[in-house]
């Protein structure tokens, strides 16, 4: 749920726990568990603002969320090399178009 809202832009726990409604205690709760996972960050504008954004890493962990129950599946792990051949392609993407020029 919190990720899910997430995807739609960067929020305060405070809007979130309201538009989720739940207690505001819970939802920061859950967004710093989730920040201890990498799957959302804290970003400005002071370090203690409380404005939070989905990384790449959770917004892997959304796409790929069905497949978080399944027991065949090491989730971490398959976000983690998700995550790799992401910035991999970026690097390579990066490279052509620096060859380009």
């Amino acid at each position: 749920m919190i990720l899910d809202r997430l995807r739609e832009g960067r929020n305060v726990g405070a809007n979130l726990a309201l538009e989720l409604d739940r207690n505001r205690g819970y939802v920061n709760n859950q967004l710093s568990k989730l920040a201890s996972l990498e799957l959302v960050r804290r970003v400005g504008p002071s370090e203690n603002g409380g404005l939070y954004e989905l990384t790449e890493r959770g917004e892997l962990a959304v796409t790929y969320r069905e497949r978080y129950d399944d027991d065949s599946v090491e989730f971490e792990s398959l976000l983690d090399e998700e995550l790799r051949t992401t910035q991999n392609a970026d690097t390579a993407g990066s490279a052509a178009e620096a060859a380009e020029e």
